[in-house]
Order: C-alpha cells, then structure tokens, then sequence
C-alpha cells in the first residue's frame, strides 16, 4: 500500500473483517490536522482489495481538501464497503462495520455515500456517535443531497459566468451524467434556470422520466461526455475526466457532483492546455460536507449551513479569477488553497504545543 500512487502519507488505513456478517471494509483517514477526518461510507462492488483500497486513498484526500477549502474545522476521512449495496448492507454489517469506527474514537467520522441510505446511517448512530447525516436527534441533518446539488449548481453558474461573462443558463447545454439524488435536484435546478439539458444514467427508467419531466435529452452514458455542449456535469462515479476527454470533447466547461473525476493528476493540467475550464470536483461538490458537519458538531443550524453552502460560489469564481491571473490549471489553484490553510493549522498546533 505505502508504494500505491494513491498513497499520500495517510495517517492511518484500517482493514475491517466481519466473517459472521461477511463484511469487508477499508477506513481511510488521510489527514486530522484540520479536525476529525470526515467523509462518507460508500458501498460498492469492487474488483478486488486493491481497487477498494485504492478509492478510499483518494477519496479520504480529497475530503482533506475538500473541507479544508469549504472553511471547515475537520479533517478527511473515507470508508469503503466491498460488494453489492443490495446485499452488502445487512443490519449485521452495518452494525459491526460502525463498532470498526467506534474503535477509532473519533478519529473518522462517517456519512451516507454511494450505495448508502440515511436509513443505514441511523442504524449505524444505534451503535457509534461517530457518524453524521442522520434523520433522528437535536442536530440530525438528514438527507444531504439537496446542499451537494446546490453547491454544483452555484458553483457551475460562477463557472459559466467566468467563461462567459454572464451567469445566465438560459438555453445553456448542459449534460448531466448521473440521475442518483444529487444529480437529479441539479437537473432540476438547471431546468428551473432555464437550461437546455442532456442526461445519462444507467438506470433507464430515471433517464425517461428526466425527458418528461425536464424535457431532456437522452443519451447513452458512454456518449455523453463527447457530446456537443456548453457545460459537462459529472454526478456519478469518478475517473471520467480522462486525456482523451480534455483534447477531443467538444465542451466549454465541466462543472459536476461525482468526487475524483480526473483520471490522473496530468488530466487538470491536459484541461487547462486545452481551453476547458474546469471546476475542481471537491471545490464545487461540499454543500453536502458542510450540512454534515454541521450536526457532526452537535449544533445544526440550517440557516447558517445555507450561508455556508453559498460561500462555494464564491470560492469557485476566486479560484478560476486566480487560475486566469497566474494561467495555472484550476486543481492546481485550489490545491494550492487548501494546503495553504492545512499548513497554516499545523504551524499553529506546533506554536500551541510549545
């Protein structure tokens, strides 16, 4: 694992094994410099290990620079688990993958992701504090997927007015690839704007009901990202973003949900050299984080989470206002924010520490 490309001095990796349930499970925590590592549970069918291990390497960093850009006080943390979000999350795994974060003690806090349900996170609050994004209690947040899609959306109209000069959507092309929670309260949003959309999902029966609902236009998954549009809108899995993407695909600007979308760190560079402006995945999509974070800290306010969740609109037209000032890829300018302020939390722990 130390020699993985993925690797990038995460603080710990945990490896969980319950053979009476049959869960298998990875813990990432990247980093607690900031606070407590955040990020949600996914549920997938890997591979292999390794494929596993790998996502919760890169997803925990990205939380790391997700909440340190979006001003949070936390850290970042992932958790996989292995197999079918239809069998794999029995209330046996789930409660014995939540005694795994227990053993923790705080160190990752955990949250609804890919192939999860706040029901499962409810579940997993009866046997660990450690995990947020519940539907029950004083601070209980619920359903983040509402916050991740407004963000995007700010953050995509930020987006288009960099480009454009106007963030008017009116008839703006517009592709959404991914029609789960958050990427169909996008769609909805961009209809509402007056956006003309293209949409792309797996699951058919959402795809048809996107064309009646929004007037969309349905393409087949493995198109949509070469389509001819104004704006590429990732809100499924990761990894789309590819080299052949950044200099063949005839798009202006992509501005998506899904976490990790570059398929290698050489593509951010690959975007910017070929005139595409792209909106860093973890920049745009932390509407959700900051609602978590929010009951995570046992004091949820819903109008200050809508404040907060504002913000990313803001940042978004910093970063690629800097990015243009310095010509400098968009990632590259966020990143340099992010560590910026995890630099700045460590100086000061050591100066606190004598």
């Amino acid at each position: 694992m130390f020699d993985m490309p993925d690797f990038d001095d995460h603080e710990e990796v945990v490896c969980v094994s319950c053979p009476r349930s049959g869960l298998r499970a990875v813990i990432a925590v990247h980093s607690t410099v900031l606070g407590p590592g955040l990020g949600g549970v996914r549920c997938w069918p890997y591979d292999n290990g390794m494929a596993a291990i790998k996502d919760a390497l890169r997803l925990s960093r990205g939380m790391t620079y997700k909440n340190a850009l979006a001003g949070l006080d936390l850290g970042g943390g992932k958790s996989v688990i292995l197999g079918d979000p239809k069998t794999a999350r029995s209330p046996e795994a789930l409660q014995a993958f939540a005694r795994a974060i227990d053993r923790l003690d705080g160190r990752y806090i955990g949250a609804e992701d890919v192939g999860m349900t706040v029901a499962d996170i409810d579940l997993m609050r009866d046997v660990t504090p450690y995990v947020a994004g519940t539907s029950w209690g004083a601070s209980a947040s619920g359903d983040p997927s509402p916050y991740t899609a407004e963000g995007v959306f700010l953050g995509l109209k930020a987006s288009v007015e960099a480009a454009k000069g106007s963030d008017d959507l009116t008839g703006t092309r517009v592709g959404v690839m991914g029609l789960g929670s958050v990427g169909w309260k996008l769609a909805e949003m961009l209809y509402g704007a007056g956006a003309e959309l293209l949409v792309a999902d797996i699951n058919v029966p959402r795809t048809v009901r996107a064309a009646s609902e929004f007037g969309a236009q349905i393409v087949d998954p493995t198109r949509l990202p070469f389509e001819e549009m104004d704006v590429f809108a990732p809100c499924a899995l990761g990894g789309v973003l590819t080299r052949d993407f950044a200099e063949s695909a005839p798009v202006t600007i992509i501005c998506g949900a899904a976490n990790n979308q570059l398929a290698t760190p050489d593509v951010d560079a690959a975007l910017w050299e070929a005139g595409k402006l792209y909106a860093p995945d973890y920049l745009v999509n932390a509407g959700g984080v900051i609602n978590v974070a929010a009951e995570a800290s046992g004091t949820y306010d819903a109008y200050a989470v809508g404040m907060k969740v504002r913000e990313i609109g803001t940042t978004t037209a910093r970063v690629l206002a800097q990015a243009k000032a310095d010509d400098r890829p968009t990632g590259a300018v966020a990143d340099a924010l992010a560590l910026a302020r995890i630099a700045d939390a460590g100086d000061e722990g050591a100066r606190a520490r004598g």
